[in-house]
């Protein structure tokens, strides 16, 4: 075969994404004209209709909080502290026993005067621009499903993201960064299932990033290349190119090459504005001291700078593997775990507010599910921690066009079930669609013969809470 330029190599392949990027190939310095980026598969797109939320930054406090402790205050749980619950118990995966009260003091915060507990006591200082859900409802007490359930619409079988499905259908503002970055000290339960494409093309994939490391180089490996300049890179890639794209031709029905290529594209790109975005020490002193020199202050500081330059969705996970799942103890863990983030989230939204992207920026706070409001037993006798609970916990909104300063919704005196307004995760995922400017039932995806949407088949928009 005659050897061909980098321009015809993309022209011929006809697969839709062959331009992505053809201002960095053309030239590493030149900027792309608007048909070049319109190429593109991450190129920004119009919503379905106008909307305030530009960007969604997800707190994932993987492991499921407890409502009752946090932000659902149950006074008859002080009532009947140590008594059996009068309504008996519903199903969950471990034996549990009798009414286990809050350790948390819970105040009113802001003119709205929601009641907040005490591990939340720094973020409720923005309760006024906050929509508390304490309604929330899931279909089973497990993490993986849950977990997968919150994240990607389906507890069990393998579908895309509710990050990919937004980079599906808003593209990213920032052809030089991935559209969807997931963040995580450690890996959550589901693992890499929670910010999968699936069958959506895997160019709307989240880039997972490991933060408990806080260089450039770690976060990112190979971000830098010490033996070739971007010039020298950029002509090894274009031969990689060429041969991957001869190599793609007779083979246009499978996506997975396609996949492969836009990340090395996307990987040179990256080496000319992630070693800016990451690099925290370009703060002023004063607002990395008020994110703190923290995990989570990193995290929720990175999460700014990334929708500030066009990230289209972030999600920032606790921790590893599932640290709110308290089982034991709940008073001392909840405790350290809010003392982790509480400062870092509510710095976030303060520094949010002063950049004015508050209103542009969708924030998600919550877990897969809650936790009972009876006490764990181990071995029959108390542990002094909460086991699962599906049927009734609590998620937090603010920004985006959320209407602040309300609650939403109940679940029963105890904190146990949701019975007023329920909101199930569908919902959420329809209401969260809605703010970012889409129907859900309309923006879809052919897949084995049917149109496949984030909510499935289910879902209704939450109207009362979007201003």
């Amino acid at each position: 075969m005659f050897p061909i330029t980098r321009r015809e190599a993309l022209q011929q392949t006809g697969v839709g994404f062959g331009m992505l990027g053809l201002a960095a190939l053309l030239s590493q310095n030149s900027p792309a004209s608007a048909a070049e980026v319109s190429l593109s598969p991450l190129a920004p797109k119009a919503p379905q209709f106008p909307t305030k939320a530009k960007h969604i930054i997800h707190v994932y406090l993987n492991g499921g909080p407890s409502q009752v402790d946090t932000f659902d205050p149950k006074p008859m749980l002080s009532k009947y502290n140590g008594q059996p619950l009068p309504k008996g118990h519903l199903s969950t995966e471990r034996a549990t026993g009798a009414a286990l009260e809050s350790p948390f003091k819970f105040e009113k915060y802001g003119q709205s005067g929601i009641e907040v507990s005490e591990v939340f006591a720094k973020t409720a200082q923005h309760v006024d621009d906050m929509c508390i859900i304490r309604s929330m409802h899931a279909n089973t007490p497990n993490h993986e499903q849950s977990m997968r359930l919150m994240n990607c619409g389906d507890e069990r079988l393998s579908r895309p993201s509710m990050g990919a499905w937004m980079t599906y259908g808003l593209g990213t503002e920032n052809q030089n960064l991935p559209g969807f970055i997931a963040m995580c000290p450690g890996l959550p339960v589901a693992d890499v299932s929670n910010w999968r494409s699936a069958f959506l093309p895997g160019v709307y994939q989240g880039t997972y990033l490991d933060t408990r490391k806080t260089t450039v180089e770690e976060l990112i490996d190979n971000i830098r290349n010490p033996a070739l300049s971007l010039t020298d890179q950029r002509r090894q890639l274009d031969l990689l190119q060429t041969l991957n794209r001869q190599h793609q031709q007779s083979r246009s029905d499978e996506p997975e090459l396609e996949a492969r290529i836009q990340s090395f594209e996307l990987a040179y790109r990256m080496q000319m504005e992630a070693t800016d975005a990451f690099d925290l020490a370009q703060e002023p002193q004063h607002i990395r001291e008020q994110y703190g020199d923290s995990i989570h202050g990193r995290q929720m500081l990175l999460a700014r700078r990334l929708i500030e330059r066009g990230v289209r969705m972030v999600q920032c996970y606790h921790g590893d593997v599932q640290p709110w799942d308290s089982h034991d103890n709940i008073a001392a863990a909840h405790r350290s775990l809010g003392g982790q983030i509480d400062g870092p989230l509510a710095a976030l939204m303060t520094d949010l507010k002063q950049r004015g992207l508050f209103e542009e920026t969708l924030i998600i706070i919550g877990g897969e599910f809650g936790r009972t409001p009876a006490v764990e037993l181990s071995n029959g006798k108390p542990a002094g921690g909460r086991d699962h609970n599906h049927w009734g916990f609590s998620v937090a909104l603010a920004g985006g066009g959320v209407k602040g300063g309300m609650t939403y919704g109940a679940t029963d005196d105890f904190g146990y079930r949701a019975v007023e307004n329920p909101v199930h995760v569908h919902d959420l995922h329809a209401t969260i669609m809605q703010l970012m400017g889409f129907d859900h039932t309309k923006l879809t995806f052919r897949h084995a013969g049917r149109d496949f949407r984030l909510t499935d088949v289910k879902g209704n928009v939450v109207k009362e809470i979007i201003a």
